[in-house]
């Protein structure tokens, strides 16, 4: 009995490996004139061929092409010029900045300004500027409207001219 379970244990360790060692595949002889001797050009061609794995430039370093808020000309600038209002969001990663309601002293109406930027190139398609206007009664009953006037210009044009100028310093340093 127990020279019967020596040959079945053998017999099934030898039919497991048989297994293991078919599925992988016939051996396949390489023309060592394609095949390139230093390892990383090896490891490319086989990244190529299908027969790898690669990770792309993780590992590398240098330049990227990400850019944070700090050198983009036209978020500096934004706050730059709205730096006089109290800002309830300013989202680098959303493209986004708004500000509390502002009202001055005396006024019977408060603005808010948000600032969307579509684009980081310094043109005035680049930002979408929206102005709600507040307007309260005694009753402290408000309405609140979005409104166009001439402030939305004036606001695109100094953040334009002011992101102009902080690329050109910036250029200049460069």
């Amino acid at each position: 009995m127990i020279n019967f379970s020596k040959k079945m244990r053998f017999f099934t360790a030898l039919l497991v490996i048989i297994f293991l060692t078919t599925s992988c595949g016939i051996y396949k002889p390489v023309d060592a004139r394609k095949t390139p001797v230093q390892g990383d050009k090896r490891a490319r061609k086989a990244v190529d061929e299908g027969r790898g794995i690669s990770l792309g430039n993780v590992m590398k370093r240098g330049g990227t092409t990400f850019e944070f808020s700090s050198s983009n000309p036209m978020w500096r600038a934004s706050l730059d010029i709205l730096d006089f209002i109290p800002l309830t969001n300013a989202d680098y990663s959303g493209g986004v900045i708004i500000t509390d309601w502002y009202s001055k002293s005396g006024e019977d109406y408060s603005i808010k300004i948000t600032l969307r930027f579509l684009s980081n190139e310094i043109r005035a398609d680049s930002i979408a500027i929206k102005i709600h206007k507040k307007i309260c009664n005694l009753n402290q009953v408000c309405t609140v409207n979005e409104i166009e006037s001439k402030l939305k210009n004036e606001i695109r044009d100094t953040i334009i001219k002011k992101a102009a100028l902080i690329e050109r310093n910036q250029k200049k340093k460069n």
